[in-house]
């Protein structure tokens, strides 16, 4: 039964109108509609460490976790996830105060945007952006300010000067992701002095969505901006299991920072999901202390998978941005005679039967991202094979 108002009013609340359903989801179900391969929505399509799995279940059996765990998360989770920060980039936190574990990176998020973030308050946000990030300021009342990447040689780069001027008095916070998705570019030490400068100086908050940091490549290096002076007690560090151990359903993420930040986002957070993932939370405390072998070897599997794709993608007539960091290539449509990535990736499938996602999506300046298109390269190495096999129609 339709439901009928007595008003013109909308249901949909203004703030969320302009955003309708997610291009994943439009592209996942073109890809079964058309038998594509979905080299669109970034999930895996194998499920990650036989013994992480198992400690999940053993967690069932066992009874951990099945009731509501505490609301911070698991102790076994936030000492290992403390562990891990101070063994990786010599970042202490207390277990007990600065860790708050939430239902994936995108509820970390939204809630660190909704606790500290008041009707009016600008939000800087680097452009082509996960299109969570614009859908949690709007329902945060925040006013979304965009910094676009622009492609500079064989990456695209945050111009430093384009930043500063975008902070005004209204700018409460900068929300950051690097490694970047969709451009695979990971931020340098140069350019996250900048930013913490920028934000020491201006007293801003920073949030960082750091969910790929184990997917670094060649000399590319992950070096979170909490790291750096000053920048401790401003920032808001965001994790995540999914990316790094391939169980994306779980939805185990989390933050790190101060405790008068952790206590703020937990405010928001109790009344979002209240607690989440018991079971998965004991498994993902094992997986965070597996041997460094199994990060090596996560990266060097990721590189040759980057590498397979974003050779094909080039033989394809693409031109390619190949990615220092993530597991998604973006590349440009222009030497294929193209120049609408939206119009392009619907008809892909039907053209190649391979599914990709154009980056203007995550743009408020569509005009910047008309050009690209981003691919996902976390499959089987046979099903790339494959895709790199029929992307090789478009060359003619």
């Amino acid at each position: 039964m339709a439901v009928m108002t007595s008003s013109a009013r909308p249901l949909l609340n203004r703030r969320l109108a302009e955003f309708g359903t997610t291009v994943f989801a439009e592209m996942s179900a073109l890809a079964q509609r058309t038998g594509s391969i979905n080299l669109g929505q970034g999930f895996p399509d194998t499920d990650g460490p036989e013994a992480v799995r198992e400690a999940a279940v053993r967690a069932l059996r066992a009874g951990h976790g099945n009731q509501y765990p505490p609301g911070p998360g698991v102790p076994e989770l936030r000492s290992a996830i403390t562990d891990h920060q101070e063994r990786r980039y010599g970042l202490a936190y207390d277990p007990d105060s600065e860790v708050l574990v939430t239902a994936g990176a995108t509820e970390a998020i939204a809630a660190s945007l909704l606790a500290l973030v008041e009707p009016g308050d600008e939000v800087i946000a680097l452009e082509p952006y996960y299109d969570s990030y614009a859908a949690c300021i709007a329902m945060a009342g925040g006013v979304r300010v965009p910094v676009t990447l622009r492609p500079d040689g064989d990456r695209f780069v945050l111009d430093l000067d384009e930043l500063r001027a975008a902070v005004t008095p209204r700018t409460r916070l900068i929300l950051l992701n690097t490694p970047h998705n969709p451009t695979g570019t990971v931020l340098t030490r140069a350019e996250l002095t900048a930013v913490a400068e920028l934000a020491r100086e201006r007293d801003l908050l920073v949030i960082t969505d750091e969910v790929y940091e184990h997917l670094v490549y060649d000399d590319a290096e992950h070096i979170p901006l909490a790291s750096f002076p000053g920048m401790r007690e401003r920032t808001v560090t965001i994790g995540s299991a999914g990316k790094t151990f391939s169980f994306t359903g779980w939805k185990v993420g989390w933050i790190t920072a101060s405790p008068g930040l952790v206590a703020a986002v937990r405010s928001a957070k109790q009344f979002l999901t209240y607690v989440t993932s018991g079971p998965f939370q004991y498994a993902v405390a094992e997986a965070l202390r597996l041997p460094e072998s199994y990060f090596d070897d996560f990266r060097a599997d990721h590189r040759a998978k980057r590498d397979l794709l974003s050779s094909g993608l080039a033989a394809a007539g693409f031109g390619v941005f190949r990615p220092a960091g993530t597991y998604f290539v973006t590349t440009d449509i222009r030497p294929l005679g193209e120049s609408d990535a939206v119009a392009f990736c619907r008809a892909l499938p039907e053209r190649c039967g391979v599914v990709a996602i154009p980056n203007a999506v995550f743009y408020d300046h569509r005009g910047e991202g008309a050009p690209f298109v981003r691919f996902a390269f976390c499959k089987r190495m046979a099903v790339l094979e494959e895709a790199v096999a029929r992307l090789k129609a478009l060359a003619g």
